[in-house]
C-alpha cells in the first residue's frame, strides 16, 4: 500500500506596501465627526457618498468605511434613501458623559486593585498636560488629556470594558478638543488629573471617584454651553 505524504502548505510573504483604506476611511470618519459633533453638519443633512468621495478625494470604499464607523457610534443613520446625519442634542452629551462616568468609575477600581499598577504613563500625560498649559497649546492638552483617561481603561486589564470604551473614544476626543480649545487657562484642568492621580496612588479610591466625577460632571456642562454658543455662532 502507497503511503501518501501529506503535502506542506507554503505561505508566500509579498514585499508589497500595505493599502491604506482603512486609514483613509478613519481621516474621513475623524473630519465627519468633528463637524457632526460642533453642529455644523445640521441635523438630517443628506451625506450623499458620491458628493462625499469628490470633496474628500478619495473613493467610494473609505466614505462607506467613514459612514459605517460614524453609525456604530450614533452620530449618523442609514434611512431608506441613504445616510444622514443625526448629530448630538443636550441630552445625547449627558448620557454620553454619564455612560463615561460609570465606565470610568469601574476602570478607576479595576485600576485600584492591580498589586503594583503603573502609573507611569499617566505621570507622563499630565506631565504634557501642563506643559500644553503653560504653552497654551490646546490641541496638545486635549491629546495628553485623552491619553491620560485611556490609561484607566488599559491598566483595568478588562478587555470588553476596554472594547466598549474604544468604541466611544473617537467622539469623546472630538469633545474634548472642543472644550479644551474653549478654556482661557488650562492650568486648574491639568491640576484636576493630577489630584486624581495623587489620590489613586495614595491609596484612597472613594476620593479618587469623587474627583472623578466631578471632573467629568464639570466637562459635560462646558461641553453643553459650548454647544450653545457655536450653535448661536451658525445662526
Amino acid at each position: 500500500m502507497t503511503m501518501l505524504t501529506p503535502r506542506t502548505e507554503r505561505v508566500m510573504s509579498l514585499d508589497v506596501t500595505p493599502l491604506k483604506q482603512t486609514a483613509l476611511g478613519e481621516r474621513v470618519a475623524q473630519e465627519l465627526r468633528r463637524l457632526i459633533v460642533r453642529g455644523q453638519l445640521a441635523v438630517d443633512t443628506h451625506l450623499v457618498e458620491a458628493q462625499l468621495s469628490s470633496d474628500f478625494g478619495v473613493s467610494r470604499g473609505p466614505i462607506r468605511d467613514a459612514l459605517r464607523r460614524l453609525e456604530a457610534e450614533g452620530l449618523v443613520e442609514t434611512r431608506s434613501r441613504g445616510t444622514y446625519v443625526v448629530g448630538l442634542t443636550e441630552s445625547d452629551i449627558s448620557e454620553l458623559f454619564s455612560l463615561r462616568a460609570t465606565l470610568e468609575s469601574f476602570a478607576l477600581r479595576l485600576c485600584a486593585d492591580q498589586e503594583d499598577p503603573d502609573w507611569t504613563i499617566l505621570h507622563d500625560a499630565l506631565d504634557t498636560m501642563r506643559s500644553a498649559a503653560d504653552a497654551g497649546d490646546a490641541t496638545e492638552f486635549a491629546i495628553a488629556d485623552l491619553a491620560f483617561h485611556s490609561q484607566f481603561y488599559e491598566l483595568a486589564g478588562h478587555r470588553r470594558l476596554m472594547a466598549i470604551w474604544r468604541d466611544h473614544e473617537p467622539t469623546f476626543r472630538s469633545l474634548v478638543q472642543i472644550t479644551t480649545a474653549r478654556d482661557v487657562d488650562l492650568h486648574p484642568s491639568a491640576e484636576s488629573h493630577a489630584e486624581i492621580l495623587r489620590l489613586l496612588e495614595s491609596g484612597q479610591i472613594e476620593q479618587a471617584l469623587g474627583e472623578l466625577a466631578d471632573h467629568l460632571d464639570g466637562s459635560s456642562r462646558r461641553m453643553r454651553e459650548a454647544r450653545r454658543e457655536l450653535a448661536g455662532t451658525a445662526d
